[in-house]
């Protein structure tokens, strides 16, 4: 942002815009925090996406500079856990680097608003109050200092408020099984596996919670296949392997969240299987998260894929329809907003790539509906999606891909809806039905339902009969990689 585009957004603040106040200028206090938070604002954008950026921080808005205290103004308290919980550091990095080392930054949420009168209550929260809590304290700092073990469990993930559907059933229940006798189910190890934003993190560490519920002494960890990685390195640079090595085992349950991220680090994946066998072979629990399936991980070390095949391996598939308004009437009650049935139903029918979407989107409905003062109607949340729908790129969807792969095999798309079982016709249904669980969000049953409503293990059977011919025949294999490379481009 230019100086130019800075005076011009601060021209805006000139009149405070406080009900009940018109025409009072805007106090030094108010320009003073308007201009830290747009040089703040400009930080952050550079290090998230626009979409998270518009979504998640946009929204802000700075209220006051006081004792150098910075107060922002955000629509909700899980609001401002959310943006903590995930950007806490990139937060805490931009505070001190535009306000000074010694400044704070506090969250002034709005809890009611009466139209009858301007008064509102509020209530202030201190940002930065539940830092991420280390592994274990880490292996960076001096050893002869004492570290207290902690489970980096967030206490906001619980069964309780997981919202089940046919697209986790399997996963939420073996994790159910799981939490009543860890290491003792032939869930072990428990592969949960699935894109980005389906809830993964969530199941998992809901599982570690109840397991602390259900078996008080128990010692649960979780963590990242990054922290552990960095945990390793520290151990080795600080000459402390022994006590890494002797932590790590004494864990009852080690829950190890995005293992894709081992592949390539030889020494890493060594250690870590060195440590699932021992915690394996001793009864303990093992629970793991991945972006694909294990079989799918690259540069993985084949004896941990074959171990990681012990358990089970369970994937969760994108919310359907009914899923996604279960999640958006469960999180708008939370919030504290009852949302009319015709916006819960438009927003889960339009916003469908995951659950971090739906969330980004009632949170963007709730800002605009705090901040801007609109009626909470069908046509706000048309607005919201809307909004969202031209920042970011548009998905191929179902048509897409059956006008594309017909258009290939030169046959009308009628025929890969139809039951004819002519080697041509079906080549081209199940190279349809592949792309279209890799290019989209939707369930096994919702990918069945259009082809003539074919049942889910028909659809697995032609996904697998794809990934066959991709390997022993060439002339399927160049169809794959043309189709794709065009859906790619889209």
């Amino acid at each position: 942002m230019s100086d130019n585009q800075l005076k011009d957004t601060l021209s805006l603040f000139t009149q405070d815009k406080t009900p009940g106040k018109k025409g009072s200028t805007t106090t030094e206090g108010e320009k003073k925090a308007t201009a830290y938070w747009i040089k703040c604002l400009e930080i952050i954008k550079d290090n998230v996406s626009p979409h998270i950026f518009n979504t998640w921080f946009e929204p802000i808005k700075a209220l006051k500079w006081e004792n150098k205290q910075l107060t922002v103004k955000v629509p909700s308290q899980f609001f401002c856990e959310w943006i903590e919980d995930q950007y806490y550091s990139l937060l805490q990095k931009t505070i001190s680097q535009v306000l000074g080392e010694d400044a704070k930054l506090l969250y002034q949420i709005v809890v009611d608003e009466s139209d009858s009168t301007t008064d509102k209550r509020t209530i202030k929260l201190p940002a930065f109050k539940f830092p991420p809590q280390p592994v274990h304290g880490g292996f960076a700092e001096n050893h002869t200092e004492k570290r207290v073990f902690t489970s980096n469990l967030n206490p906001k993930y619980t069964f309780n408020n997981f919202v089940r559907g046919e697209s986790n059933q399997l996963a939420y229940a073996a994790g159910l099984a799981i939490s009543q006798n860890p290491g003792k189910t032939r869930y072990n190890p428990l592969v949960v596996y699935g894109d980005s934003g389906l809830g993964k993190t969530h199941l998992v560490q809901g599982i570690g919670n109840k397991i602390l519920q259900n078996h008080k002494k128990s010692k649960v960890l979780y963590t990242t296949s990054e922290r552990f990685t960095q945990d390793f390195i520290n151990a080795i640079q600080n000459n402390r392997q022994n006590e890494f090595i002797n932590l790590y085992r004494s864990i009852d349950t080690l829950i190890v969240d995005d293992i894709q991220f081992f592949c390539g680090k030889e020494k890493t994946t060594d250690n870590f299987f060195h440590t699932f066998n021992a915690l394996h072979q001793d009864g303990k629990q093992l629970i793991l998260t991945s972006d694909r399936p294990p079989r799918d991980l690259k540069d993985l070390d084949e004896r941990l894929i074959s171990r990681f095949q012990w358990g089970l391996i369970v994937d969760i598939q994108p919310p359907d329809l009914e899923m996604r308004m279960a999640i958006l009437q469960k999180k708008s009650v939370d919030e504290g907003i009852e949302l009319p049935i015709e916006i819960v139903e438009y927003i889960a029918k339009y916003v469908t790539n995951s659950i971090r979407e739906l969330e980004g989107t009632l949170i963007s409905l709730i800002a605009k509906y705090t901040f801007e003062n609109k009626s909470l109607n069908l046509a706000l949340a048309k607005e919201v999606v809307n909004g969202i729908s031209k920042r970011e790129p548009k998905p191929v969807t179902i048509d897409d891909i059956k006008e594309l792969v017909a258009g290939y095999y030169k046959m009308p798309v009628e025929s890969l809806e139809s039951q004819s079982r002519k080697h041509e016709i079906a080549l081209a249904r199940q190279m349809a039905i592949y792309l279209t669980k890799q290019f989209t969000q939707l369930s096994l049953k919702s990918i069945g339902a259009g082809f003539s409503n074919r049942d889910h293990s028909t659809i697995l059977h032609s996904c697998q009969t794809i990934e066959n011919y991709l390997v022993t025949d060439p002339s399927v294999k160049s169809a794959y990689e043309h189709l794709h490379k065009t859906l790619k481009s889209k």
